[in-house]
């Protein structure tokens, strides 16, 4: 049964233009469509979620979603909004890439069932890479003016930049690469439609002109606006640069708290774009926010069901229990099931001092570790009196005076975690 897209779409506010004809394009029968990604990593960032929810959404409402790896595109660059020209990568890495791209839309895309929509993942690097460049200019080029070209907005905003380097040819061509790519899949899949960002706009509409000069058809633009923060920051990054959909680059436990510390506006708008929860579902947890704002319902919705959606349950799970090691009230038990990662994640910045297996072997008292040997308090007479007011722990454990840290305190294998009162903590680790 088809739903209708662009409704969908609209109401939760990913919708910046639709070209004219294509709603009811879409609500005649299935239709495919793609959206391309840049393979230049091993890993998409949250800044590829917004197109990757067009293609959830867009399977969702019973069309057939093509998702492109740019193998070919990959390595010219796209000027839009972009200052540098990209390296080229060797076909393996390419690969590599794609395989790993793949694997991350799969937990959005459906494209393992024998469903007529199901997803499909294709490569223009696949027939990019055997057209002679006299071939493209002959075939392809002669249908697109200079002037035509001159005319898109990521081109002018290049050429008028105060840049001394100017604009390559290289780039200049870019949008006449993604064009044909349009006309490929039109010709090839019957894909009918490309969608991305509102910044993708002139490289989409140069793909409908070809596939109307050339072969006499009629493609359709859809765009999405460019997500961007409250605060006026960039969305999709934090103080170590990309949020990365691999656990490996970025791990679950910095996932869930990026979305947990959005603002409220941001929640509310991200909750719409980057979960499947429907309308009527958003609007109670608004009403239910706006009640307790303090208990941010939002923000923790959002973090639990897209952690989920990216990583699993049981990392989203791991992702709380890390968090209210901090905030809440866990125990030693609870420290001993967090990964090295995750321990290193949740106790960013905290103050950390080495020690050696000798330190402990036969028991580091507790003052020594608090004072002479982990530098944390000034001088033993504090770390006494600190015992004395019952304000130190060991792993979350209240400890006396005459504590001795043996092997037995470490977490896996390396930390100890020391505290004074409820928001100082310290870190011991094996090396």
């Amino acid at each position: 049964m088809i739903k209708n897209f662009v409704e969908e779409l609209t109401w939760r506010g990913m919708i910046h233009t639709v070209m004219p004809g294509a709603e009811e394009h879409l609500m005649e029968q299935m239709r495919s469509a793609y959206v391309g990604f840049d393979p230049t990593a091993d890993s998409l960032h949250i800044g590829n979620l917004v197109p990757i929810m067009l293609l959830a959404h867009y399977q969702r409402c019973g069309h057939k979603p093509v998702a492109l790896v740019g193998g070919a595109t990959g390595m010219i660059g796209d000027p839009s909004g972009k200052s540098n020209e990209r390296n080229l990568l060797d076909e393996k890495t390419l690969r590599h890439n794609q395989e790993s791209i793949k694997k991350q839309l799969a937990h959005f895309l459906d494209f393992e069932s024998d469903a007529s929509n199901a997803a499909t993942l294709v490569n223009n690097y696949d027939w990019m890479k055997d057209f002679s460049f006299l071939e493209f200019i002959r075939d392809v080029g002669k249908h697109i003016t200079v002037n035509y070209m001159m005319a898109k907005d990521s081109v002018k905003n290049r050429i008028s930049s105060d840049s001394s380097e100017g604009m390559s040819f290289t780039e200049f061509t870019y949008q006449l690469v993604q064009g044909y790519d349009f006309l490929h899949l039109y010709r090839e899949k019957d894909c009918s439609i490309q969608m991305g960002g509102s910044d993708q706009w002139g490289n989409i509409t140069t793909g409908t002109e070809l596939i109307r000069r050339i072969s006499g058809g009629k493609g359709f633009a859809i765009t999405c606006p460019l997500i961007t923060k409250s605060d006026g920051s960039k969305f999709g990054k934090s103080e170590g640069g990309n949020v990365w959909l691999d656990a490996n680059r970025t791990s679950p436990y910095k996932f869930y708290q990026y979305w947990l510390n959005s603002s409220d506006e941001d929640a509310e708008k991200y909750i719409k774009i980057f979960t499947f929860l429907t309308e009527e579902e958003i609007k109670a947890l608004v009403i239910q926010h706006n009640e307790a704002p303090h208990l941010r319902a939002l923000q923790k919705r959002l973090a639990e069901e897209i952690t989920t959606m990216v990583h699993s349950k049981d990392d989203l799970e791991n992702a709380i229990k890390a968090s209210e090691i901090l905030f809440g009230n866990s125990t030693g038990d609870d420290l001993k099931q967090l990964n090295e990662q995750t321990f290193l994640d949740v106790f960013d910045g905290v103050p950390l001092t080495e020690i050696s297996e000798s330190d402990i072997v036969s028991g580091l008292d507790i003052i020594a570790a608090l004072a002479e040997k982990g530098g944390f308090l000034k001088s033993n007479g504090e770390a006494r009196r600190a015992l004395k007011e019952n304000s130190i722990s060991v792993n979350k454990e209240k400890v006396q005076e005459g504590y001795m840290i043996s092997k037995a305190d470490l977490i896996n294998d390396k930390f100890v975690l020391l505290q004074r009162g409820k928001k100082n903590y310290f870190v011991l680790r094996l090396v």
